[in-house]
């Protein structure tokens, strides 16, 4: 079967590409700078390069032969020296990236272990209030301007502030007897 014109064209011009890229040391994985290569990868059989593209394998062994033979070895080093320096460059961002993370975590954890003492704090001074003695206020001293009521110091001088909790205390404000851990694995906040 005749190919095209344009066939033909398209064929010659995958084999100049192999071609330059044999020459320039991208020999492929089990491959060699030679006509075999050079066929399979311009995709085509080695007997088409000695019969209509013979001229093409003729310009590929005189370049290989003018000393533009690539040396597989320098190119496979210069190639795995580009590999070793991207992968060397990812590892290192990587490892800047986990060490942010891992900072990142430290500081929110000891920010949780700041927040949780404040709770517990604030939920020993509520019950120490709830348990102590309040002074009663009386509810016409109550500023009419601010809507606050003041707070009556003792003969001792200490505060007195006047609570009103109902006939009940919820359950949440009670002082609890629980460990650290089951108050951790009970907290719903």
């Amino acid at each position: 079967m005749a190919l095209s014109h344009q066939q033909r064209d398209q064929i010659e011009r995958r084999i100049r590409e192999a071609i330059e890229r044999l020459l320039a040391g991208k020999i492929p994985p089990g491959g060699a700078c030679d006509v075999k290569t050079l066929a399979r990868e311009a995709g085509i059989s080695r007997a088409s390069l000695y019969r209509p593209w013979g001229h093409l394998k003729d310009e590929f062994e005189k370049r290989r032969a003018a000393g533009q033979k690539p040396y597989p070895r320098e190119a496979r080093i210069t190639r795995l020296r580009d590999l070793n320096q991207r992968l060397t460059g990812r590892l290192a961002r990587t490892h800047t990236e986990l060490t942010q993370l891992k900072e990142g975590q430290r500081v929110l954890l000891s920010v949780m272990a700041a927040k949780d003492d404040e709770l517990q704090r604030l939920r020993r001074e509520l019950s120490t209030l709830s348990c102590t003695s309040l002074a009663p206020v009386p509810k016409q001293q109550e500023d009419a301007s601010t809507g606050v009521l003041p707070m009556h110091r003792t003969r001792e001088g200490s505060v007195k502030i006047r609570l009103d909790l109902g006939q009940s205390m919820p359950s949440t404000m009670r002082k609890s007897r629980s460990t650290p851990s089951e108050r951790a694995t009970s907290a719903s906040w």
